[in-house]
């Protein structure tokens, strides 16, 4: 049976291709691309002709479907986006998992990676971070996504459009007050730049300075030292406010526990 190739595809230069990326994409029968127009274009570069199937977010029910009956048919399909790891923050989650489904195998032929690129350079802790690709531009959404992360330790990471750049620059310096940040733009391009600032400088200055392209923001994780303190007393009193609040007292224990780091029984005891 055939399979499903996961190509990346270089994120600004197009030398950054590996040699098993051509041999995959020059050896596969069809290839599934977000715009078929962006990838003819490398794929001219490197002289290789095949056919492809557009597959993006709007199709991608009905696309998924196709391609997986033509592998299952004995084809094999490299799946690329228009730059970077498909699959990632990208529609071809959803075709993984359909492979899954059904049973196709699938393999991985790496890429560059915006993510990690953007993060190598940074300048901040890279042992742990997470990726949190773009914010809503829905208010409420944007609002509860930062919220979740008022208390993340680890390195964070967005992906962001220069025209919603000065709101999101707003928004990081007014949930996480003033932090290192390091905002990268057009990797791998001609015009790569990598400013290291921090949130309050950003939003004062920053946000209003008309940076251009491709933008990954790479924030720095809530210090340990930043970290609340709770007295026992104070996550009961905490679980007590929740549970008047409308929660039931075993979620209002478990809740304050999360926050204060004390056992949840413990915490559950004094309340009842």
């Amino acid at each position: 049976m055939s399979k499903l190739y996961v190509v990346g595809t270089p994120i600004g230069n197009l030398s950054d291709l590996s040699p098993r990326a051509v041999e995959t994409l020059e050896a596969v029968d069809f290839i599934a691309a977000e715009d078929t127009r962006v990838t003819l274009k490398l794929l001219n570069h490197f002289n290789i002709k095949k056919p492809m199937l557009s597959y993006y977010e709007h199709n991608k029910r009905e696309r998924g479907e196709i391609i997986c009956a033509r592998i299952l048919a004995g084809e094999s399909c490299a799946i690329v986006t228009d730059a970077g790891m498909p699959c990632i923050s990208d529609p071809g989650e959803d075709l993984i998992k359909l492979c899954e489904q059904k049973g196709i195998d699938t393999v991985v032929v790496p890429g560059p990676s915006a993510v990690v690129s953007a993060l190598a350079v940074s300048g901040l802790e890279t042992g742990r971070f997470c990726f949190e690709g773009f914010l809503s531009v829905n208010k409420k959404s944007r609002r509860e996504h930062l919220e979740s992360l008022r208390d993340e330790c680890r390195t964070m990471i967005f992906y962001e459009a220069p025209h919603k750049l000065p709101t999101t620059l707003r928004d990081l310096y007014d949930f996480f007050g003033d932090r290192k940040l390091t905002i990268v733009r057009e990797l791998t391009k001609i015009h790569e730049e990598t400013i290291r600032t921090t949130t309050k400088i950003a939003a004062e200055e920053l946000a209003y300075s008309g940076i251009k392209g491709e933008i990954v923001l790479v924030l720095e994780g809530k210090k340990q030292d930043e970290q609340e303190s709770y007295t026992l007393s104070e996550a009961v009193e905490l679980a007590r406010k929740l549970e008047q609040g409308g929660m039931r007292i075993s979620d209002a224990a478990k809740e304050a526990a999360g926050l204060s780091g004390f056992k949840k029984n413990d915490i559950y005891k004094e309340l009842v």
